[in-house]
């Protein structure tokens, strides 16, 4: 069994430390792109003892921890500025690959704390504006007391095999030719495996059994959980039987469509078939 496995590098924080002594590394986005700073082929990002040393107006601030012992921060800035000289914004699929590793994760991370800390200013229960939890990553509402933590939605992805031959389809989302494995949101009151064995009927037609867990991926766009699993063909013939995709097919290691991006469980996934057929991913 493959998996996706995250840094081991991170230490979760909720409480920022009382005082800033040592530069600190600084995930600040606009809207969902990251403030970089481009290193030759790679970027980075600030790194500071404060923040306004960059003289950025901030909205909103969360201490998310430590990595490899240095503190890091998630800043939200305002729409329509410009990012200091030197820099720019980025979206992190853009980044994938330029960016150290461990950096890459926590950006991740951090995006998903920015946004939830976006969009939970009020209470979904009776409206009043929240303050922020003093010792827990949560939204407060001081009249009706709702605690509003950071939302996951869970979703599995899955890769279907049959014999040699894997099953993937193409989004109408997609932006090109691209095919990936099936994936879709895990509704309330459904397994993992029940979710994997619908949404693989609902867009293929496709009967599915012997269900293994893969691995996990947090998937910050803007706040899901990708749990991979891979299946085996049951029964059945393709059918398009939902808006979703627009052709699916089963392929072979020597007839490969373009594939998602390294950085995606779902290509993981597919390179783990490969490799059990004997066959190289390529990069």
């Amino acid at each position: 069994m493959d998996s996706v496995v995250a840094t081991e590098r991170f230490t979760h924080g909720v409480v920022a430390p009382k005082e800033r002594l040592e530069a600190a590394w600084w995930f600040a986005f606009q809207e969902d792109k990251l403030l970089v700073q481009p290193e030759s082929s790679q970027v980075t990002i600030p790194c500071l003892v404060n923040f306004d040393e960059l003289c950025l107006p901030v909205m909103r601030q969360n201490y998310i921890g430590r990595l490899d012992g240095r503190h890091c921060y998630a800043v939200e800035l305002p729409e329509g500025i410009a990012p200091p000289q030197g820099m720019t914004f980025e979206d992190l699929r853009r980044i994938y690959g330029r960016m150290e590793e461990g950096l890459f994760s926590v950006a991740g991370r951090a995006l998903q704390i920015v946004d939830w800390d976006r969009t939970h200013q009020f209470c979904g229960r009776c409206g009043m504006r929240t303050k922020t939890h003093p010792t827990e990553r949560a939204k407060e509402c001081p009249q009706c007391g709702a605690l509003l933590f950071p939302r996951l939605a869970p979703a599995i992805i899955v890769l279907v095999k049959r014999g040699q031959e894997m099953l993937l389809a193409r989004a109408r989302r997609f932006p090109t030719a691209m095919y990936s494995t099936l994936a879709g949101f895990v509704e309330p009151g459904e397994t993992l495996e029940e979710a994997v064995v619908r949404e693989v009927h609902e867009e293929t037609g496709i009967a599915v059994k012997e269900i293994r867990y893969f691995g996990s991926q947090p998937w910050p766009f803007p706040h899901s959980l990708m749990i991979g699993f891979t299946a085996s063909y049951a029964d059945g013939q393709i059918t398009l039987s939902d808006k979703e995709n627009v052709d699916a097919g089963w392929f072979t290691a020597d007839n490969l469509p373009p594939l998602p991006s390294k950085m995606s469980i779902a290509r993981k996934l597919i390179d783990s078939f490969l490799k059990e057929q004997g066959r190289v991913p390529s990069s």
